[in-house]
């Protein structure tokens, strides 16, 4: 009855969140430009859906867990 719950912590050190936000935000990045620049130089029978929905998922992936270390470097705890 008396049990202490544990506090809740994070599984990354505070002190990276920066890093790691300026890092992921940057590989989101240029994979978005290789993917825009793919879709601009590649003609509408040489495209390739999977092609696509794998560099379109790892800029997704990146720009996203990018933007959430930037909200946490920034003290908006989401």
């Amino acid at each position: 009855m008396g049990s202490k719950a544990a506090a809740i912590s994070s599984p990354v050190p505070v002190a990276w969140y920066p890093t790691l936000a300026v890092f992921m935000l940057a590989i989101g990045l240029i994979v978005t430009a290789s993917f825009f620049i793919y879709e601009a130089t590649s003609s509408r029978r040489n495209r390739s859906l999977a092609k696509e929905l794998t560099t379109g998922a790892i800029a997704s992936l990146f720009l996203g867990f990018g933007s959430l270390f930037l909200l946490l470097a920034s003290g908006v705890y989401v």
